[in-house]
């Protein structure tokens, strides 16, 4: 793993607009004072260092100062994986970083944690905590069965919780 020293070597980061600069001229085409980083596949930023990819949100932590303890993931609080402003991110669970998730490309039913049983011809709601599929019941319309995600969404996730 990198440390905070090498990184502070290399690297400027401006924990109030998320972005890293190179300090020194590199290899190639990269100059002192260039922006630092690429577009990793799944939208991270991504920066290369000693020919080894590191996302740029764990870096923003660690030339931050910040521990992150093996148990723990960094979370992009407003979603977006190409903000790394240092209050943008945060240190969480698994679970807790689930939960911070939009609604699913596939969803048909325009809200999170909806869908439609066509069985029964009404709008199921359900929410996944703790690795576990909790059934919230069935609704006449979706944005019924959305408020109910809400609800119950609200409670069991709190500041983890996104629409």
């Amino acid at each position: 793993m990198i440390t905070q020293a090498e990184l502070q070597e290399l690297l400027n980061y401006n924990p109030e607009n998320g972005l890293f600069h190179w300090k020194e001229n590199k290899k190639g085409h990269v100059k002192k004072g260039d922006l630092a980083g690429s577009a990793h596949i799944k939208g991270y930023i991504r920066i290369r260092i000693k020919g080894k990819d590191h996302l740029a949100h764990r870096l923003a932590l660690i030339i931050s100062g910040i521990e992150i303890p093996e148990n723990k993931q960094i979370d992009h609080t407003n979603g977006d994986k190409k903000d790394n402003k240092l209050a943008n991110l945060r240190l969480v669970t698994y679970d807790q970083n689930n939960q911070n998730v939009g609604r699913r490309k596939d969803n048909l039913s325009g809200f999170k944690g909806v869908g439609f049983d066509s069985r029964r011809k009404k709008w199921r709601s359900r929410i996944r905590s703790n690795n576990k599929m909790l059934w919230l019941g069935y609704f006449n319309t979706p944005e019924e069965a959305h408020e109910a995600y809400c609800r119950e969404a609200n409670k069991l996730h709190g500041p983890f919780f996104r629409v």
